[in-house]
């Protein structure tokens, strides 16, 4: 059997707000089909040059912690190069080294071990919820606890339940901000790719981060968007994220939200290719036909169909309600432009038969509209 001329992407379009490792994720939605749209949605703060991170460090090692908790592998190995910048990484993980650590995961933990820092406990979950669990019941009422956060703003805190919980348990809690960042600047392709997301012209949005989440919620309101960022969320642009850190502002909005059992770039790439076609594709049968419609394209028995703006704008709406009567003004509502004429429902209906190959696959009702022409003979 020969294979089909299309990829498990054919047709949806994602957009992707990573700020690293964006072109690696790009790539590989790319190869499976999908049309990729790029937009870093944060600018990080080079570690060399974060003053608050250089003194939160400075100050570790004058008074050491009780406790450590390292909560990602990437955020602790760039405090530790950023220390041994300054001329303190032997005197950081001395005084780390004096403490109880707990890691929140394996990535955090093979940093650690690599730094020499065994940890003393670490979750199989990679639950922060675990972490405090295991804290609490330890007692820390009174004990001084170094946080290693990665991804922080003066306005939002990535783990902000998980250190008020520590505090009101009694701890004396230091967070460090690793990788502190900023919004992309204002103007560019980062307000495009939100205002696209605004009028729904994504499938998926794919998130590696907590603070990218939040950046795009931020710019959102700084837009005046939000109210529209949200509906479309939650509604038929989905929210693709590599774990469940990353989809916790989501979460905390009611967004739906899905993730790969693994929190790994591949995995995510392999999660939206799974799930994508599952969520978004319409497949109805009709006129002797399997039709499925994707976001930019429609496939007749498994053949790739493009179709203009205009003839998908309408295949969508009468996809939407497949087998019921659409009224022309109920279509011209659906075509860009915002027009008035309903001839240009005409002329659209025309070339999607053209591109569909089977005029019968969309059927005219006199006086009413359009519908499809289902198989099962829905009116």
């Amino acid at each position: 059997m020969a294979d089909p001329e299309w990829a498990p992407l054919t047709g949806f379009r994602v957009a992707v707000t990573s700020a690293r490792r964006a072109e690696e994720l790009s790539t590989l939605l790319t190869r499976r089909g999908a049309t990729v749209t790029s937009a870093a949605a944060i600018t990080m703060v080079p570690l060399p040059d974060d003053d608050e991170l250089h003194r939160h460090t400075e100050a570790l090692i004058a008074t050491p912690p009780d406790v450590v908790v390292a909560t990602t592998g990437i955020g602790l190995r760039g405090w530790i190069a950023a220390a041994d910048g300054w001329g303190l990484a032997a005197d950081l993980t001395a005084a780390l080294g004096k403490a109880r650590i707990v890691s929140r995961g394996p990535k955090a933990t093979g940093a650690l071990r690599a730094a020499g820092l065994p940890e003393e406990w670490s979750p199989e979950s990679e639950s922060s919820r675990e972490v405090l669990q295991y804290l609490r019941e330890g007692g820390i009422a009174g004990l001084r606890i170094a946080v290693q956060l990665h991804g922080a703003t003066a306005d939002w805190d990535p783990f902000p339940e998980f250190v008020d919980e520590l505090r009101a348990a009694g701890a004396d809690v230091v967070p460090i901000h690793v990788y502190r960042w900023h919004s992309a600047p204002r103007g560019g392709a980062f307000d495009a790719l939100v205002g696209a997301i605004a009028e729904h012209r994504f499938d998926a949005v794919s998130f590696t981060s907590a603070p990218a989440v939040a950046s795009v919620l931020m710019r959102a309101a700084e837009l005046g968007i939000e109210d529209q960022v949200l509906a479309a969320l939650r509604t038929d642009v989905h929210a693709m994220c590599v774990g469940p850190v990353t989809a916790r502002p989501l979460v905390r909005l009611g967004v739906p939200t899905s993730a790969p059992e693994r929190m790994r770039l591949g995995a995510l790439a392999r999660h939206i290719t799974d799930e994508l076609p599952l969520l978004q594709a319409r497949t109805v049968a009709v006129a002797g036909h399997v039709l499925e419609v994707r976001g930019t394209c429609v496939m007749v028995d498994g053949e790739v169909k493009e179709l203009p703006p205009a003839a998908m704008a309408i295949i969508r709406a009468l996809a939407h309600r497949p087998g019921y009567v659409v009224s022309r003004g109920e279509l011209l509502k659906a075509l860009p432009g915002g027009g008035t004429d309903t001839h240009a429902v005409e002329t659209a209906v025309l070339r999607l038969r053209t591109a569909l190959g089977d005029k019968n696959i969309v059927s005219t009702v006199v006086k009413r509209g359009y519908r499809l022409a289902v198989d099962d003979g829905v009116a």
